[in-house]
């Protein structure tokens, strides 16, 4: 089934006194439509994930929330942490009326991803994993910058004035500890505790998350598939949203036909 873009709308929701903002499907879906929240990387918001937003939100009730210290949400004095990260997405989909959700990350956003997993299992109804970092042979600063400038004449030249703007909304203190917070977390150790459906999505050309590393990704998941997009770098959900579109809808409608199949 081919994908239209759908509409987005703002929406702003208090979490624990602080103003998370998100976009938010705008379509009449039938209320049984499956929930899919893209969780950004890092330090970016949700403005780089639209492109993807709004193709799936033709068909899905589709949530893209800025966490706290990020894009258009309040900034708490101190950088939350990965567990707090994980928390507060938790809090958010309380506040919003989300029991369970497919979660869709990229890059940092899928250790977001693995985390929640761990701490909140029954709200995640499985995981689409774009880029999951980081390989742990390159959990180090210089190799992270070169892998990514290696990986810039994969994606699109308008992605640069986002990350910019998201970077400087972020504030410099925020910035360096989000990224080491990337470096010091061990996603291998949660992995194999991700009992759910897990789709791991890897650009062809993405030095930042190498084939093997995503095959490792794969193995360690009790339930996981590759799927590797053509020609794409390590932000598929900007640089090549048509194509990331179409395997998400694609694995989302063989859980929702294997449920039916099994009566849930």
């Amino acid at each position: 089934m081919t994908l239209h873009k759908g509409k987005l709308q703002n929406q702003t929701t208090r979490v624990n006194g602080l103003s998370m903002f998100a976009r938010v499907f705008a379509e009449d879906l039938p209320e049984d439509a499956p929930v899919v929240i893209l969780v950004h990387g890092l330090v970016l918001a949700s403005r780089y994930m639209i492109p993807t937003a709004e193709l799936l939100a033709s068909k899905y009730r589709v949530y893209v929330p800025d966490f706290p210290g990020y894009g258009d949400s309040d900034k708490p004095d101190e950088a939350l942490e990965l567990p707090q990260l994980a928390d507060v997405l938790c809090q958010w989909m309380d506040a919003v009326g989300i029991k369970q959700a497919i979660m869709l990350g990229n890059s940092f956003g899928c250790q977001i991803i693995a985390e929640f997993a761990i701490r909140h299992s029954d709200r995640l109804f499985a995981a689409i994993l774009q880029a999951p970092t980081i390989d742990p042979r390159a959990r180090n600063l210089p190799e992270q910058l070169w892998r990514f400038a290696l990986n810039a004449p994969y994606e699109k030249a308008s992605q640069l004035p986002i990350q910019v703007q998201d970077y400087a909304a972020a504030g410099l203190p925020r910035v360096i500890r989000t990224i080491q917070m990337a470096f010091n977390d061990r996603i291998e150790a949660k992995l194999p505790y991700m009992h759910i459906p897990t789709l791991v999505v890897r650009g062809e050309n993405d030095p930042v998350v190498p084939q093997n590393w995503t095959q490792e990704v794969v193995e360690m998941l009790p339930n996981g598939k590759l799927n590797v997009i053509p020609g794409g770098g390590h932000t598929l959900n900007y640089s090549k949203p048509v194509e990331l579109s179409r395997v998400c809808d694609e694995f989302i409608q063989e859980i929702v036909a294997d449920l039916t199949t099994k009566g849930v």
